[in-house]
């Protein structure tokens, strides 16, 4: 198993909140990142330790621990209960408890909400001589002949592959899915005539967008997207429907609430006009950074949501 520490030095500065009656931190923090090295959400991990560690005293070390798309390196800090590890994850967190019948974590009852991170549309695509021509067009088609339409997705129970098991869900059509080992073979895929059709991040789509080789069909968001405003939403045509990649800081549930809120006050004001912000928005995603509430909230609603749809479509990992 590889791993990939970047430890980020701190100065020591006053104001550190305290934990079990003791300041926090008192050693160095780690972020662990339940992917493997060099994957996108290592991106805004980086950056929240390079800014918070001067403020809390103590370095910061991004830590990436892959495994069981996520659930190890989740498992780790949901064990360890130690809030000088925390986890920077994505929507993974609430979804894997779906899709596996011992995930080793329960992301209620085992952590609490720091902030969410990032919040992003995925993108359905097409090839521009391919099948299907927008979204009123593969609603049609799929409802008159079921199982006739195929989509690829970068894995069997990522992201990619329950937005389009959602969107057949709310629709009440078939479609075929077609897992491959990540975006870059789902893409190749779909050149290939391999598949109709692909679900995709916006970070991924927007190379093959800017040279005119696929087609949008519609954003998984429940609105259009700035950064493609001519682009539909599925929720336009299909009521209900809206799935989206998002990124979020978790600590384990021994995390004392004073930290939470330290956590959350140092890292909100990189929401605007900081170098995170502007490397996530050029990729379409949306920064948070708005505290524990909205993220407790996203997890109490699609824990569940992402259950039922797995028993629905009969998703599982194991």
């Amino acid at each position: 198993m590889r791993r990939r520490r970047v430890i980020i030095a701190g100065l020591a500065l006053p104001g550190i909140a305290r934990a079990q009656g003791q300041p926090w931190p008192q050693r160095p923090v780690r972020f662990l990142v339940p992917f493997a090295p060099g994957g996108p959400v290592e991106v805004p991990a980086r950056f929240i330790g390079e800014h918070l560690s001067p403020r809390i005293g103590q370095p910061v070390i991004v830590e990436a621990r892959p495994g069981a798309g996520g659930a190890i390196g989740i498992q780790a800090v949901a064990q360890a209960n130690d809030p000088h590890l925390l986890l920077v994850t994505t929507s993974a967190v609430a979804v894997l408890p779906a899709l596996m019948r011992e995930p080793g974590f329960d992301p209620l009852a085992d952590f609490v909400p720091i902030s969410m991170i990032s919040d992003a549309p995925m993108i359905l695509l097409s090839k521009l001589d391919g099948p299907v021509k927008d979204l009123p067009d593969l609603l049609a088609k799929a409802r008159a002949k079921p199982g006739s339409i195929s989509y690829g997705s970068s894995g069997a129970g990522s992201t990619t592959h329950l937005g389009g098991a959602l969107l057949c869900a709310k629709a009440g059509i078939e479609m075929l899915h077609v897992p491959y080992r990540g975006a870059a073979q789902a893409v190749n895929a779909l050149y290939a005539g391999d598949t109709d059709l692909m679900v995709t991040g916006m970070g991924e789509a927007f190379p093959h967008l800017r040279d005119g080789r696929l087609r949008a069909i519609c954003v998984t968001g429940a609105k259009r997207t700035p950064v493609l405003p001519e682009v539909p939403a599925a929720a336009e045509r299909v009521p209900g429907y809206a799935i989206t990649i998002w990124y979020a800081m978790l600590g384990p549930r021994a995390t004392p609430p004073e930290v939470v809120r330290r956590i959350a006050e140092v890292i909100a004001p990189m929401r605007n006009g900081s170098a995170l912000a502007t490397r996530m928005e050029a990729s379409g995603m949306e920064v948070m950074l708005d505290g524990p509430a909205p993220l407790a909230e996203r997890l109490a609603r699609e824990v569940p949501q992402w259950k039922q749809v797995a028993a629905q479509m009969n998703i599982r990992l194991d």
